[in-house]
């Protein structure tokens, strides 16, 4: 699994013409980042190599049919193989594969590679004899616990395709998926576990299969929680997983099945924050090589190191950096089922770090905002050691100046933002240490291009805007290994959402600027930016001017509309913890630094304090929900909300100043169940 040096002469000079000038960048970087784009097929031709391969491809790229592209075409592999099998038999099967860190059940526990091949095992043995097989889909519905990598690895061994659905969706959000991919059977556990509550995952189910217009035709595989509660089946409907392990024939081991690299390995669809839930569909080939490669060029792991992904099954960053890429690598994976502050105490992700010598974290900014809310002076987290930790990833959401300063203050690590989405399974920039790269990237960027990603920045017209120049982040056909292939059943949809508006090139429908130097700053999804009497502000870069006010521990900015500007920015804040400051004066100073650091072109008087601000679970705030309930839209919340009841004081605090009077109540989709 080595990555052998590029033997390929290429000339770095020519890198200037993707933005990047030589003389500004590492030489490693810049040679890998040219050869990715100037020859593709000679640079993931090498990187194949990185996996196992039942049977080697035919041809690297076939761009035959853009945007549907594909990679390794006529190569043969499975990802349960390369995930478990292959460690097994190089005998590092004792080695740690994943460390189950739970304070909502009191539970640490640790499965090693082996323990890991032999229950995968089991469930394969008894998924085949429930009629699972080759192209089968298989929904999972299960919170964060070993099992729910296992039921993953035990379907992909069969050559079947798995859709994992977030613990936290409600029947409605649920029976929604089954009818899209009419799975045979769903895999669900009894009971996830919040802070305070049990959710009844069973029930759940139930509710949803009974609304469903597709019906599995194999009974559901519950796996009891027997420490959170224990429930009674319906015999008719359900079956217990450990009865499904005892299916399984210990003298007829299931083989891994071999699967062409283009055939789905999952589909996992998109939180719908904005839109309904599409279906992203990924393939297995392209998709593990860029697995590997990132985890060990971007964030520094290498085989053996701990490595936490702080993040959901149910979202793609569990799929890619908590179940594939560490395990095809042959690291430690942390699966922590928590929360950053009240499970019990905000001390948790330094213990988590001490306790399990972690490398590397990646999560949300929203994480160590809370934990910094709740904890200032760090006396939780004080006792524990930090030793072991090289770097802190961020993702997911933009980082404000004071939170990543704050995050670096305290972690004493280089934090490093990168930006990916659902789409593209790993980072499309990114500062990667592997590459030894500067680690001090300009404030606010994302880093640069990663290898295989031409990015540019095209103004409404398609022509490329000038360094600084904000317009909408475009990525140059076509796109490198690990997209998503396709939308689940709707590759016409696919071709129009995302290719339409500017042909020849992937829209990533956020809006963004290149500086001189060729890195990236996303500034916000393109409905984000605020369009004031013509001038185009990014809802960032005001939040960021006003976190920059000590009294300040979190805020959202978003658009309304004014007769005369056509759209002003209006803000809600989060004042620390017994701030002595009337709402009156506190605003006032944060007006005034706005103009002292924006200018009054941002027209910024719009503003008061909130005491919490609506997020999803994954911790990204709904701006444009708050936007469309001030302009008295009807809105729809998703079911990924973590708490629909902050609209009570959104409502308040927006007719405070003049909006959302007579706004409907939003409707909450968990509660139209």
């Amino acid at each position: 699994m080595e990555l052998k040096e590029n033997k390929m002469n290429i000339d770095c000079s020519d890198s200037s013409l993707y933005g990047l000038p030589p003389e500004a960048h590492s030489p490693k970087y810049l040679e890998a980042y040219c050869k990715s784009v100037q020859n593709p097929i000679a640079f993931w031709q090498e990187l194949g190599h990185l996996l196992d391969w039942d049977r080697p491809w035919d041809q690297v790229l076939d761009n035959s049919n853009s945007p549907f592209t594909k990679w390794y075409v006529g190569g043969y592999l499975n990802a349960c193989y390369n995930a478990i099998d292959r460690h097994i038999l190089a005998g590092r099967g004792d080695k740690v594969a994943l460390i189950h860190d739970s304070p909502l059940t009191n539970v640490v526990r640790k499965v090693t590679y082996q323990e890991l091949y032999e229950q995968v095992l089991q469930l394969a043995g008894g998924l085949a004899k429930m009629g699972v097989t080759k192209g089968d889909r298989v929904v999972i519905y299960m919170p964060l616990i070993p099992e729910t990598i296992i039921a993953m690895l035990a379907i992909v061994r069969l050559g079947a395709v798995h859709s994992v659905v977030f613990g936290g969706f409600a029947a409605r959000e649920l029976c929604s998926r089954i009818e899209h991919v009419e799975p045979k059977l769903v895999i669900a556990a009894n009971a996830g576990v919040e802070p305070g509550r049990v959710v009844p995952y069973l029930d759940i189910l139930h509710s949803a299969i009974n609304m469903s217009r597709w019906k599995p035709p194999q009974r559901n595989i519950i796996f009891m929680r027997e420490q959170v509660v224990l429930d009674k089946l319906d015999d008719n409907a359900d079956i217990l997983w450990d009865a499904v392990l005892a299916m399984s024939d210990p003298n007829e081991p299931v083989a891994c099945v071999p699967i062409e690299a283009n055939d789905p390995l999952y589909i996992l669809y998109t939180s719908g924050t904005t839109d309904k839930p599409k279906g992203v569909l990924r393939t297995i080939g392209g998709h593990l090589v860029a697995l590997m490669y990132t985890l060990k060029m971007i964030y520094g792991i290498q085989p053996g190191d701990t490595w936490w992904a702080a993040s959901d099954m149910g979202w793609v960053v569990g799929h890619s950096y908590i179940c594939y890429g560490p395990l095809c690598l042959g690291a430690t994976s942390v699966m922590y089922e928590g929360k950053p502050d009240r499970t019990p105490d905000p001390g948790q992700y330094f213990r988590i770090i001490d306790q399990h010598k972690v490398c590397s974290i990646f999560s949300v900014p929203t994480s160590f905002r809370v934990i910094r809310r709740a904890d200032p002076e760090i006396k939780y987290g004080k006792q524990y050691s930090l030793k072991s930790l090289r770097a802190i990833f961020i993702a997911g959401e933009h980082c404000d100046y004071e939170t990543k300063a704050w995050i670096h203050k305290t972690f004493k690590v280089p934090v490093l933002n990168h930006w990916w989405q659902t789409e593209t399974g790993s980072a499309i920039t990114a500062t990667c240490l592997g590459f030894q790269q500067n680690l001090n990237p300009p404030m606010y960027s994302t880093g640069l291009p990663l290898v295989g990603y031409d990015v540019k920045i095209l103004k409404k017209d398609g022509s490329e805007a000038a360094p600084t120049e904000l317009g909408r982040i475009v990525l140059k056909l076509p796109l490198p290994p690990g997209n998503m292939a396709s939308l689940y059943r709707n590759d016409e949809l696919y071709r129009k959402l995302y290719f339409q508006k500017f042909p020849g090139y992937y829209d990533t429908m956020d809006a963004g600027y290149k500086d001189e130097r060729g890195y990236i700053f996303v500034t916000a999804r393109d409905d984000d930016v605020i369009n004031v009497a013509g001038h185009r502000l990014s809802t960032s870069s005001l939040e960021d001017a006003v976190l920059r006010h000590p009294d300040v521990v979190d805020v959202a900015v978003f658009g309304v509309p004014e007769a005369t500007k056509g759209q002003v920015p209006l803000c809600l804040y989060i004042p620390v913890d017994n701030c002595k400051k009337t709402d009156a004066k506190l605003s006032t100073e944060i007006i005034t630094l706005i103009r002292e650091v924006v200018g009054p072109i941002a027209a910024f008087r719009l503003i008061t304090s909130v005491n919490n601000l609506p997020r999803t679970r994954s911790g990204k705030t709904m701006r444009k929900a708050m936007a469309d309930f001030a302009r008295n839209e009807r809105v729809v919340l998703p079911a990924t909300i973590d708490d629909a009841s902050v609209f009570v004081e959104i409502r308040r605090a927006l007719q405070h100043l003049g909006y959302a009077m007579t706004a409907p109540d939003p409707i909450v989709a968990k509660l139209l169940d």
